[in-house]
Order: structure tokens, then sequence, then C-alpha cells
């Protein structure tokens, strides 16, 4: 009973140091932290429950990003004949709905709002700490319900569905943001 209790013991002490130490070692922005829109851009509105135009609108931004599906990662790609890293695959999908998003991870990153994991919806961006500290990956959420993401890997692998309440990926997300989507204009 006693060996039991020290192991618990040093099993939650461990996790407390690793988790206050990968904290200190993040260079995200401050949670909540809004940025500005994009220069030009007409104002927007947020809200938690999406009306259905915009539903439409985050059907086709999933819809267009599950078509990619198979297309090669390229470092620095953002197109379907050149390949996808995944904030060029995150932008050229967006840009398909016209909606304009920033190159990097960095960026995009501060777009949009951030949304607790538990809220996610279809359409939503999810980030991730790879190969640093900070957002260093991302993908689109395609069915919260399933936790599910389509993204553009890494080297030597094609853009894919794949879990993000995986092991590898829980470990390493860092939240989701969505963004403010416009309704397309009226026919």
């Amino acid at each position: 009973m006693i060996a039991l209790a020290r192991s618990s013991w040093r099993t939650a002490a461990l996790l407390l140091f690793v988790g206050l130490g990968g904290s200190a070692c993040a260079s995200a922005p401050p949670i909540g932290a809004r940025p500005l829109p994009f220069p030009g851009s007409p104002p927007q509105t947020w809200a938690d429950h999406r009306a259905p135009q915009i539903e439409a609108v985050t059907t086709d931004i999933v819809a267009t990003a599950l078509a990619l599906r198979g297309a090669r990662y390229q470092l620095g790609g953002s197109t379907p004949q050149a390949g996808f890293d995944c904030s060029g695959f995150v932008r050229y999908v967006f840009a398909q709905a016209s909606l304009d998003m920033p190159r990097t991870v960095a960026e995009q990153f501060h777009v949009g709002r951030e949304v607790a994991r538990s809220h996610v919806s279809s359409g939503d961006l999810v980030f991730f700490s790879t190969t640093g500290p900070g957002a260093t990956h991302v993908g689109i959420v395609v069915d919260p319900d399933a936790r599910t993401f389509v993204h553009a890997p890494g080297t030597g692998a094609n853009v894919r569905v794949e879990r993000f309440d995986s092991p590898y990926w829980k470990r390493r997300m860092l939240g989701a943001r969505r963004l403010a989507l416009t309704m397309p204009p009226a026919s």
C-alpha cells in the first residue's frame, strides 16, 4: 500500500513538473488576444452559433480540404500542383472560399478568435507545437465529434485526415481558432 502511494505521488509530481516546464517554454501570445482584422476588410462579428449561410461556407471549406487528400507535402508549397506545407494548405483552402489568410502558421495563429477545445466546429483551425515552441503546425477541423482534422503533415507524407485527440497530436495541441466567416453574396 505504501509503495502504491509513493508511486502515485511520484507520478503526480512528474506530471506537474512536465506541465509547468512545458508551459514555460511556449512563446504563444496571451490567451484571448484578438488580432486586428486584415487591412481593408469589412467589420466582422463573432457568433457562437453559426447562421445557415455560414454553415454553407464552412461545409465548402471542409469539402475543399477533403478533396485535396493525397496531395503531396512540399515545404513552402501552396498549390495542389506544387504540393503543400501545412500553412500553405490552409491558405489555399480558405482562398477557394474567397477568404484571405496569412501565409505562415505563426501568423495564422493570430487570426480569428480562440475556441475552447470542447467547442471546436468544422472549419475551425487547430494548432500544434511540433518542431519548436509556439504554433508550428496547423490543420482544419473536419468533424468535431470524431475529433478529426485534415492537414499536410510533413516531408514524405500526403494531405490526410487524423484525430487531434490521438496521443501524438493531443500532447502537442496549442488550441483552436475560429475565423469570422462572412456570408456569401446574395444571388
